[in-house]
């Protein structure tokens, strides 16, 4: 009996050790502690629009997202295809992917930006963005400078249009929608005279 209980220990002792160990070195040795990553990249089809990702937000083929299995969802990343030098910047909001040799999963319109369409899956580069650039006006760019002049109005002379008062002949009105009437009456007996005949 003694036997099998130290077995017992010695084997989910020897687990529970392995497994401590990985937790440990998973905190403390990073693969996100290189900020850059070579690999395939695949995307997400048109179809799975809708589906609920790892961090529970719905897919959208035209956002510009990915699923990757080591950064913290929110997490920008540039991702660049090798093959044609264009980049995106994606937001992480899933987890995978879960085949062997791929390192990313855009999504649909992620994938369009890059060129990777048609290839189905391409080589890539991925880096996470410290910081966000902010767009800026650079120094240098010269803008055509517009002055604007405005007339001389007294505005007390002037009203709005939705205070205006409408002169309408209301009698007008009545004889032109009587003569509109009279039109479309008269053309539709001669429609039903000649479907007669």
């Amino acid at each position: 009996m003694k036997k099998a209980v130290t077995r017992l220990l010695c084997t989910y002792g020897t687990r529970m050790l392995r497994a401590s160990f990985f937790i440990l070195c998973s905190l403390f040795i990073s693969p996100i502690g290189a900020q850059t990553q070579s690999g395939k990249a695949s995307f997400y089809s048109k179809r799975a629009t809708g589906a609920r990702t790892a961090n529970g937000e719905r897919l959208h083929h035209d956002s510009l997202t990915c699923a990757h299995r080591n950064y913290p969802f929110g997490t920008l990343l540039r991702v660049t295809n090798v093959l044609n030098g264009k980049q995106v910047v994606v937001r992480v909001n899933d987890r995978g992917p879960f085949r062997k040799g791929r390192i990313i999963d855009l999504s649909w319109g992620a994938a369009k930006e890059l060129g990777m369409i048609s290839q189905g899956i391409a080589p890539v580069t991925v880096e996470k963005i410290n910081e966000p650039n902010v767009p800026f006006l650079p120094d240098d760019l010269m803008l055509q400078k517009f002055e604007f002049e405005l007339a001389d109005i007294d505005p007390t002379g002037i009203t709005p249009i939705w205070q205006e008062e409408l002169n309408i002949d209301h009698k007008e009105v009545q004889r032109s929608m009587h003569h509109t009437i009279r039109k479309a009456a008269a053309e539709k007996n001669k429609d039903s005279k000649n479907r007669k005949k």
